[in-house]
């Protein structure tokens, strides 16, 4: 049985970019804390770096949908296309790199992030929303 791709990094943080393959990420956090509700989150990055196995070499769609508790989705699904080349090793990485601007929040709650590879789930992350 094949291995498929690995998540190496799934997380939310203040600020990240991707440049000449290399990522710089500022600021990593799961915990969002607001004094009031409703409330809106300015701007946050969702980074993830996925390894493919050099048979898994090609074209694959990508959706990023996010649940709260109630199963209701707090924002449109993120949705593309990576194209994995190899340069001459066994595996290739690929990153995802999304800006967030004015995430809305009704109230404390939990929304999970979910990462669909070619249509199957391939993992989640929880953000978490608290009054403080």
């Amino acid at each position: 049985m094949l291995i498929p791709m690995k998540i190496e990094l799934f997380t939310f943080c203040d600020f990240a970019q991707e440049n000449g393959g290399k990522l710089t990420i500022v600021g990593t956090f799961d915990t969002i804390i607001s004094r009031s509700f409703p409330c809106v989150h300015p701007q946050l990055s969702v980074v993830i770096r996925l390894r493919f196995d050099i048979w898994e070499f090609s074209k694959h769609s990508f959706r990023i949908e996010t649940r709260d508790l109630d199963g209701d989705m707090s924002m449109e699904a993120i949705t593309g296309n990576v194209e994995v080349k190899g340069v001459g090793n066994a595996t290739a990485v690929s990153h995802l790199v999304f800006t967030i601007s004015n995430l809305r929040f009704k109230n404390n709650n939990v929304i999970n992030f979910v990462l669909f590879i070619d249509d199957k789930e391939a993992g989640s992350i929880p953000l978490y929303i608290r009054k403080g």
